[in-house]
């Protein structure tokens, strides 16, 4: 208990038979999940003390199957190092192929993570330090990060301080920044962390205005929408046209049933002739695949989604819904969103299309609930453009029967 102090003070000494007392100071402040260590050396004895300063982190390694029921199963756990350039993960199989992992640098760290939560150990900045991570037990299940400063020597009378920085508890973003910059990247957003950090911020942005995580996740996402509403709506006109096109399309399958090259001729000179593209509709997806892996690591990995509530049934935003509702509406609109795209291919590979909003349920009924928010909003968005474009190139298409002028979308 704190009391009405915002700082907690906890030393711990021991004296050996020399006369030379070690002091370890913990300082432990109110809502926030760094603290800082202060290790003192006080020589009352009549000879030189040499030693150096030292600090660890021992970490027992877990390690289980992936599974879809489980999202803790997709996140690294294991130790981090930086070594003031870049920050890599070792997991226990490097250890035990390579051995142990040293670097010596004035400017890094050592963390062991879990999922959503960090024990970080930062030296004091432009203080070299000797580095190690390695396996330490005989069952090779616990992972030792030891930080080791240069030797340095206490003559007697004289005493000297040593400070080290210590993050423990969730990955709090903006806490972790307080102590460095590059202790974020322990938040694993993997490869597409150049993706995910600027979304977890434009997410943050929203978030600071709405004060809800699953408003903020509809609002990045119709941010998203706008930046790629160009490309998706060139696409939708193209998909628009071979929806108009489907009788054609439909009467030259039944005219050349035995012949599929001249099949394949007669369309290409219809898609040709018509001005369409019958792949542009796959452009989009493939464009934005990134940006929702990206935003599917931000859900997954950003702590502030834990137990981040959004409104009625949905209390935590970084779990499966619990009702499988979000996942049954996702899979009720890409099927309405496949009516007002054309059915394209051969009969096999209609069938497969139809069947995918059923696939997707089912694989999205175990994803984080926000990230499910956002793919329903995507595709409601989705759903609303290509309504609309299609009833504008319905238009365009009367309007040119009729000998008239087409007006622009």
């Amino acid at each position: 208990d704190l009391g009405s102090s915002d700082e907690l003070v906890v030393a711990l000494t021991w004296t050996n038979e020399l006369g030379i007392t070690f002091t370890k100071t913990y300082r432990f402040n109110r809502g926030s999940y760094i603290s800082g260590l202060e290790q003192t050396v006080t020589n009352s004895s009549d000879v030189a003390w040499h030693g150096t300063e030292y600090v660890q982190i021992d970490r027992r390694l877990s390690y289980w199957e992936r599974s879809m029921f489980d999202v803790d199963s997709y996140s690294f756990n294991g130790p981090v190092a930086y070594d003031g350039d870049k920050a890599e993960k070792l997991d226990r199989d490097d250890l035990l192929d390579d051995g142990p992992y040293t670097y010596s640098t004035s400017s890094g760290w050592i963390a062991a993570i879990q999922h959503h939560f960090v024990t970080a150990v930062v030296p004091e900045k432009g203080t070299e330090q000797q580095y190690e991570i390695a396996l330490s037990d005989a069952t090779d299940m616990n992972a030792l990060s030891r930080a080791r400063g240069a030797v340095v020597s206490v003559p007697p009378g004289q005493s000297r301080s040593f400070n080290t920085t210590l993050f423990v508890g969730p990955k709090l973003q903006a806490q972790l920044e307080q102590v460095d910059e590059r202790l974020k990247l322990t938040v694993d957003y993997g490869w597409l962390t150049l993706l995910s950090q600027p979304l977890f911020w434009l997410l943050s942005l929203c978030y600071g205005f709405l004060g809800n995580w699953g408003w903020a996740i509809i609002a990045v996402t119709i941010l998203i929408k706008l930046v790629f509403y160009k490309l998706t709506e060139s696409s939708g006109r193209s998909m628009a046209k071979m929806r108009n096109l489907q009788p054609r399309i439909k009467a030259i399958q039944e005219r050349y049933t035995d012949d599929k090259q001249a099949q394949s001729q007669a369309m290409m000179e219809l898609y040709k002739t018509e001005k369409v593209n019958p792949a542009a509709g796959c452009l989009p997806i493939l464009i934005q695949m990134p940006f929702f892996l990206a935003f599917y690591w931000v859900l997954l990995e950003s702590v502030e989604m834990r137990q981040a509530p959004f409104m009625l049934w949905i209390t935590d935003l970084s779990v499966r819904d619990p009702f499988f509702i979000l996942p049954l509406i996702m899979g009720a609109a890409m099927f309405f969103q496949q009516k007002l795209n054309p059915q394209v291919g051969d009969p096999v590979q209609v069938k497969v299309m139809q069947i995918m909003p059923i696939i997707f349920t089912a694989f999205f009924a175990f994803f984080p609930a926000g990230l499910v928010l956002y793919w329903v909003t995507n595709t409601l968005l989705s759903i609303a453009q290509q309504w609309k474009i299609n009833k504008v190139v319905e238009q365009e298409a009367k309007d040119k029967k009729a000998g008239k002028r087409p007006k622009k979308a």
